[in-house]
């Protein structure tokens, strides 16, 4: 990558612009580039060129593809940014909503909204508070002596994660049997049922978030240096590092509540983007959300195109993620610091 902040900026956004326009072609309905191209213009501005498109442009485009897209964008941007916040914060680069057990616990407030109180906001508020409440179970269960280990922080993630799955199945066992396959859908991760609804519902939340966290990155740098030096510089560490957490969950728990539970991205794309653009968090939050952006809308891809029928796109992220983490935990075990 180039070693200026714009460089880096230029690519991240490129990769992120072809890869919106290559799955935007891509599906079971093959549509003309050219014609495709002039449609959206002539949305954007109309009578900008004659003539006219049949319904399925309409359809198929407008109201399948394009919210199904930007869905995926914010949902990856905002695992991604989510687990980059709470590496840094935690000073672990195997910690992400998923590990952390964020995610579960997200999954169940939002299980448990679907099957007694439907309803975006109902799921939006349980989402946050359960996946609010694993964060700081985990955190607190691997706190030991002023510090959380490696170790600890993932077996603290494995256990709260387990909390939350028990409950997700005694949710499962109680509820109608008409809203447990919608539920056991839900629950895998996917993108096929995604509206401009969904968007307009979760899109400002993570938006909101995304952009707070990028503002809080010279903070997060001062805050992985250590407690005591964070304070020697004037910073009221509690208080930021409170918010921090609260954005990230804000900003994962937003996407869980529309997209279900998609793992790995907050993992892979962070360290991933460490590698290339350095640890500084002003710079490595918003382009850890372009990164994620972009990954999501790949493995999405794949999930409807690389078989015969559509497959959740939860699936294909943790089959990459969980040989990522298994690498990273080798690779940490080994090394014995940040990588």
């Amino acid at each position: 990558m180039f070693k200026s902040r714009l460089g880096n900026w230029i690519i991240f956004s490129m990769i992120l612009i072809g890869t919106f326009f290559f799955s935007l072609f891509l599906g079971s309905y093959e549509f003309q580039p050219k014609e495709l191209i002039k449609f959206l213009i002539n949305r954007i501005v109309p009578g900008l060129f004659a003539g006219s498109w049949p319904d399925t442009y309409e359809t198929v485009i407008l109201n399948i593809r394009l919210p199904r897209l930007i869905l995926a964008m914010l949902v990856g941007a905002a695992l991604s940014i989510a687990g980059t916040s709470f590496q840094g914060l935690f000073k672990n680069p195997l910690v992400e909503p998923y590990t952390l057990g964020l995610s579960t616990g997200a999954g169940f407030g939002a299980a448990l909204a679907l099957a007694f109180w439907p309803g975006y906001l109902s799921v939006s508020l349980l989402a946050f508070f359960f996946g609010l409440l694993a964060a700081v179970l985990a955190y607190g269960l691997a706190w030991q002596g002023g510090e959380t280990h490696v170790v600890s922080l993932v077996l603290a993630g494995v256990i709260v994660s387990a909390l939350f799955s028990a409950l997700i199945s005694l949710v499962q066992y109680l509820v109608d049997p008409l809203k447990l396959q919608g539920i056991v859908f839900w629950l895998m991760g996917g993108l096929s049922l995604a509206s401009w609804k969904d968007i307009q519902s979760a899109g400002p939340l993570i938006i909101f978030s995304i952009l707070m966290l990028s503002l809080l990155g010279w903070k997060l740098n001062v805050l992985s240096l250590g407690d005591t030096e964070a304070r020697s510089l004037g910073l009221n560490v509690e208080k930021n590092r409170a918010l921090i957490v609260v954005l990230a969950t804000l900003a994962a728990s937003s996407a869980v509540a529309v997209s279900g539970v998609i793992g790995w991205i907050g993992l892979m794309i962070p360290h991933i983007v460490r590698m290339l653009v350095g640890p500084d968090h002003s710079q490595l939050l918003p382009l850890s959300a372009l990164g994620g952006a972009a990954f999501l809308l790949i493995a999405d891809d794949l999930a409807r195109t690389a078989f015969i029928y559509e497959i959740p796109v939860g699936v294909i992220t943790t089959l990459l993620g969980a040989p990522f983490f298994a690498y990273l935990l080798k690779s940490k075990s080994k090394k014995g610091g940040w990588t």
